[in-house]
């Protein structure tokens, strides 16, 4: 299993999400983002700003990623078949499998922000799990794995010391919080 934590060597990337010694601004981020009000609100303005930034910005940023590590993930609707564009939050992960040619792999959280139901890019990676993402301003094939048993609470655990209020999202609902891991598919396959 590829490790996960927080400190030099660890499988998980140190990004401005990170717990150790937050800001001001970060804290009261987390506060707000870990409310029942910003779960209300946020699905419907934060990932239009977000398109409309990744367009802007010919895909090299977007608007939430002045605080989290975020990607564009383009799935095919499990249902419609049609493609699907979400911009997410993500983990990135040091080099999987270590050594100089390690693909480069993300972890992503369908907290859905704490709401009842699973995130329906979630479903289309279950359906399809060969995706390509948009990650800063460079599109890379990726495949996405579901992680179950110790290897998602390993994850879980990095999750939690990433970006805090997913504790928040998961006590509010009862279903699990489903994590992927999207590992870079290797050019030429």
């Amino acid at each position: 299993m590829r490790g996960v934590g927080r400190g030099a060597g660890s499988g998980v990337a140190a990004g401005a999400g990170g717990a150790a010694r937050a800001g001001v601004g970060v804290r009261v981020v987390r506060r707000v983002s870990a409310s029942r009000g910003f779960a209300r609100v946020a699905p419907h303005v934060i990932p239009a700003l977000d398109r409309g930034v990744h367009r802007l910005t010919r895909g090299r940023r977007m608007l939430s990623t002045a605080m989290l590590p975020g990607l564009v993930l383009t799935s095919t609707g499990a249902r419609s078949g049609l493609p699907r564009r979400t911009p997410l939050a993500c983990m990135p992960e040091d080099g999987a499998g270590g050594g100089a040619g390690a693909a480069r792999s993300w972890i992503l959280v369908g907290s859905n922000f704490g709401r009842p139901g699973h995130p329906a890019w979630t479903h289309n990676l279950l359906a399809q799990p060969r995706v390509t993402i948009s990650w800063r301003g460079t599109d890379v094939t990726v495949t996405a794995v579901l992680l179950e048993g110790e290897e998602r609470a390993a994850v879980w655990a990095a999750a939690l010391a990433f970006w805090p209020p997913y504790a928040a999202y998961q006590r509010r609902i009862s279903r699990e919080i489903r994590l992927f891991r999207l590992t870079e598919w290797p050019s030429g396959r």
